[in-house]
């Protein structure tokens, strides 16, 4: 029996059925039986609508974000929904095992093995632990999202190794967090980015182009996380026009002086700051880092800005003897003019609506520097979108989540047009 070369391939039931037609015309008897996994994969990316958890845990070392979305379609006709929204401190213990591993070039590798697969247990009971305080069975969500615990980002422009490639790494297993949930993971997303040619970050790209463009208004979505990135979206809808970067610091300088010097893990409603004086020459010392010239898009990391970078700085200045407040107060505005010069030296500030979100969008400090230093620029909390500003990392990822399930590559700018992330079951 001749068998053309043309097939039909279609899924029906709980097989996959490859359909082949002989010379005559006649089809072949259907074969290859699906497994449950496949099956229940196939089932939810079929749904019109889905449930889905998206995790997010920074570089600030804070806690776990939460957030329960409900998706209708992908792509460009997303809509999205945040049903529920927490973020579940981590307890000093698990702050201090990762704080040991957490951005080093040399690393106890035993620890990081273990801290994988600790991870992933524990971001597993905090989920469980939401779902119970929501009311909501494991056997309603559909998957879960999670993007893990960076320990360690590294561009080929900050490792310098020319025979090595990008490079990053989150623990927090996708596997451990399937099986001890119940329910279908999607993790490792940023290897996929790294592997078609990016960096690896920042992805907040992708959904913010599906969430936040809107034909005929001239936008950036800005997050002030541990790192400053944003994603400018320019008002005529040309997606090749696109830019989504990492600016520089966000938050974690401000937070490494506040544990070093205040014994506090963030300057809260920017008191430390405002009792402070910004000190001009350690400021301008800070600006002058190679990394604010280099052409974006880039990435970055605690890798780079740390209180070493600082100590560099404030030799160079000469402000070695400064005040811990007066160093608080500098560290909040280099933030701000970080970010308000890459603003003014790269987009186009006509007509400019500026969307903020992260932990720095609430440090009144850094808010009010920004505003100064762009007048005439719209800044708002991305409340204003319907993306609650605390929540918005943590529902990006779900929506990668959604996106690997059922969604299409999109080409954005020189970005690589891939659907990132890996599945885990939970038998």
């Amino acid at each position: 029996m001749r068998f053309q070369n043309k097939y039909i391939r279609y899924l029906q039931s709980a097989a996959i059925k490859i359909t082949f037609k002989n010379s005559a015309g006649k089809n072949v008897k259907p074969m290859l039986p699906l497994n449950s996994n496949l099956q229940q994969l196939f089932n939810i990316a079929k749904k019109t609508t889905k449930t889905g958890i998206g995790l997010m845990s920074g570089t600030s070392l804070d806690g776990l974000d939460i957030a329960l979305c409900r998706f209708t379609g992908n792509g460009l006709n997303t809509r999205f929904e945040l049903l529920k929204f927490i973020t579940i401190p981590y307890p000093e213990d698990i702050k201090h095992d990762v704080q040991q591993i957490f951005a080093k070039r040399l690393a106890d590798l035993e620890k990081v093995t273990l801290l994988n697969a600790y991870i992933g247990t524990y971001h597993a009971e905090l989920i469980l632990q939401a779902l119970n305080q929501w009311g909501i069975p494991p056997a309603e969500v559909d998957f879960i999202a999670s993007h893990g615990q960076t320990i360690y980002h590294a561009p080929k422009r900050l490792h310098h190794h020319t025979n090595y490639p990008n490079a990053t790494l989150q623990i927090g297993d996708g596997d451990h967090i399937a099986v001890k949930t119940g329910i279908v993971t999607i993790s490792d997303f940023r290897q996929k980015h790294i592997a078609a040619g990016g960096e690896g970050a920042p992805l907040a790209l992708y959904g913010d182009v599906l969430l936040g463009n809107k034909t005929g208004e001239n936008r950036v979505l800005l997050n002030i996380g541990g790192i400053a990135n944003l994603t400018w979206l320019p008002g005529d809808g040309d997606f090749s026009r696109v830019l989504c970067t990492d600016i520089g610091p966000g938050n974690t300088l401000i937070d490494a002086a506040c544990r070093t010097y205040f014994n506090q893990a963030f300057d809260e409603d920017s008191s430390i700051a405002f009792s402070g004086t910004v000190n001009k020459p350690l400021l301008n010392a800070l600006l002058a880092h190679p990394f604010f010239a280099e052409k974006a898009p880039k990435t970055t990391g605690p890798e780079l800005f740390n209180l070493a970078l600082v100590a560099e700085a404030q030799k160079a200045s000469g402000t070695e003897n400064i005040d811990p407040a007066d160093l608080v107060s500098t560290l909040s505005a280099f933030t701000a003019a970080s970010i308000a010069r890459f603003v003014n030296e790269n987009i186009d500030i006509n007509d400019l609506k500026i969307f903020a979100s992260g932990g720095g969008a609430r440090n009144p400090f850094v808010v009010a520097k920004l505003k100064k230093l762009l007048p005439g620029v719209s800044i708002e909390d991305s409340n204003t979108l319907g993306i609650d500003p605390d929540a918005k990392e943590a529902i990006l990822f779900a929506l990668l989540g959604n996106e690997a399930l059922s969604g299409q590559p999109v080409s954005i700018g020189n970005n690589p047009a891939v659907l990132m992330g890996k599945f885990s079951f939970a038998v």
